[in-house]
């Protein structure tokens, strides 16, 4: 039988369709545990008889070290190959979700934790690369956009799939199921991704500033660590030497980033990039909004577990409507028209804001459905235009030939302020609520919400100015070179 050009193009497609298959779902699964342990928070707590501290160290250890080595892995692919780092990630993932499963302790469960988190930054950096090479045109469109689609709805499902492992009980395992789902699905995606991906590298081989990755870890380690333990442990001085410490070496890490790039070399960081006042203002907004994001994630799934007594299955199917706006409103915003997406982001951020504030207001003393629904349902859809739209913004702030160092800045930036909120918020949350008591546990949470929305209020200031600045642009465009009314760029 003859093979016709037809049939190689369709081995083709089918390999390629097959290839995008592995690469999303292992992106699905990476930010499923980002939040897929939230819900199982307190049956770990009880089963393993930690403490809160402990339980925030084991659930933050993943998005910080995540976002601790998410640059170093992107640069690693580019040097070694991507589909390599991508496998190596993925089996290291699949090995440490084992470990996370079958934990005896607390300890061993927050070392597995930094784990998995370690091997996601070495897995999720290779996919956007992998995906745009072998496609073009609308095709590698389409694909990218479901990417970045799986990314948001992964860490919305990982609420409500963990609810449903947990209050199932297989085979008696209470929590554990929530990670050892991961190790037949990661067995399976790494044969799958040894078979339909290609071999590539970049075409241009950078050195890893690896005195960059050591002063940017020890910097977010030195910070990060004392605040997690700070309020268990009284604020000893030690802490407040490790913060200043902290703080010390950051600016030691950005002036060797200086360095680096003035001498022509390839820093871990770009200060070019940074320093570009529309990407700045972007990076702090979507900061802002992830701190809060991470915050509110811990604190209302504890608060319905452990302050309303709902099961996890409940406090998992509360998120929907969550969900839903999200994934409606970052959908539909993209077909309205051009001269009205501009303010948007700002007022979706003011919005998830309103929602905060109105659940804590609302649900202060217990769930009621029809309008907690209604503003979680609010907070989403909000959140869905004020989020990746300023990704959006914030990578065409930057020259082309830097876009892929942005968005690597980006996704270390979101995943470490996802990490922030979860301790920060998590933190401040358990030491004003009460297991077992409705009342305090629902003030806590109010006073979280006004937390949330003065975060809110922030990134949308933040989102709002360069919002403004594309209004202008549009209405010179409009204008041609008529020159506007004065103050109007201002």
């Amino acid at each position: 039988m003859t093979t016709t050009a037809d049939d190689i193009d369709r081995a083709a497609r089918r390999r390629r369709a097959t290839g995008l298959a592995v690469l999303l779902t292992g992106t699905f699964m990476a930010a499923l545990d980002a939040s897929i342990a939230n819900v199982a928070a307190p049956a770990i707590e009880s089963d393993l008889g930690i403490s809160g501290t402990a339980l925030v160290l084991a659930l933050s250890g993943y998005t910080l070290s995540y976002a601790m080595l998410l640059v170093t892995g992107a640069r690693l692919g580019d040097d070694y190959g991507h589909r390599r780092l991508f496998v190596l990630g993925l089996a290291g993932f699949t090995a440490a979700s084992l470990a996370c499963g079958l934990a005896p302790s607390g300890a061993v469960l927050i070392v597995a934790r930094v784990l998995q988190g370690a091997a996601c930054a070495f897995m999720t950096p290779q996919v956007a690369t992998i995906i745009q090479l072998p496609y073009q045109g609308a095709e590698r469109a389409r694909a990218l956009a479901l990417f970045a689609s799986v990314l948001a709805v992964g860490v919305v499902s990982g609420q409500i799939l963990g609810g449903l492992l947990v209050s199932a009980d297989l085979f008696g395992a209470d929590w554990r199921p929530v990670f050892l789902v991961n190790v037949p699905i990661g067995i399976a995606l790494v044969a799958g991704a040894l078979r339909t991906l290609g071999v590539t590298k970049a075409e241009e081989r950078r050195p890893l500033d690896l005195l960059g990755v050591a002063l940017v870890s020890a910097t977010l380690l030195l910070i990060l660590v004392p605040l997690v333990l700070g309020r268990e442990q009284g604020w000893p001085a030690w802490m407040y030497l490790s913060m200043v410490s902290g703080l010390v070496l950051g600016a030691v890490a950005a002036a060797h980033f200086r360095a680096v790039a003035h001498w022509g070399g390839s820093p871990l960081v770009d200060p070019r990039i940074v320093s570009d006042a529309g990407f700045g203002r972007a990076l702090a907004s979507l900061f802002a909004s992830t701190v809060a994001w991470g915050g509110f994630l811990f604190a209302f799934t504890v608060y319905l577990q452990a302050g309303l007594d709902y099961s996890a299955l409940e406090s998992g199917l509360i998120f929907v409507p969550y969900g839903v706006g999200f994934a409606v409103a970052s959908l539909a915003h993209n077909r309205l028209p051009a001269r009205l997406r501009p303010p948007l982001p700002a007022v979706g951020l003011l919005i998830t804001g309103v929602g905060y504030v109105g659940l804590g207001l609302v649900d202060h003393s217990g769930w009621h459905p029809v309008p907690s629904a209604a503003l979680l349902a609010l907070a989403g859809a909000g959140y869905g235009v004020g989020f990746s739209p300023v990704m959006a913004i914030a990578v065409a702030s930057v020259p082309a030939r830097r876009a892929r160092d942005a968005r690597g800045i980006l996704s270390t930036a979101i995943q470490m302020s996802y990490a922030v909120g979860l301790t920060l918020i998590g933190s401040y949350f358990l030491a004003h609520a009460a297991p077992g008591d409705a009342d305090r546990s629902g003030h806590a949470f109010t006073r979280v919400t006004y937390i949330l929305a003065a975060l809110s209020l922030v990134a949308a200031a933040l989102a709002g100015g360069r919002a403004w600045s594309a209004v202008v642009a549009w209405r010179r465009s409009r204008l041609g070179d008529r020159p506007l009314p004065e103050g109007a760029g201002h």
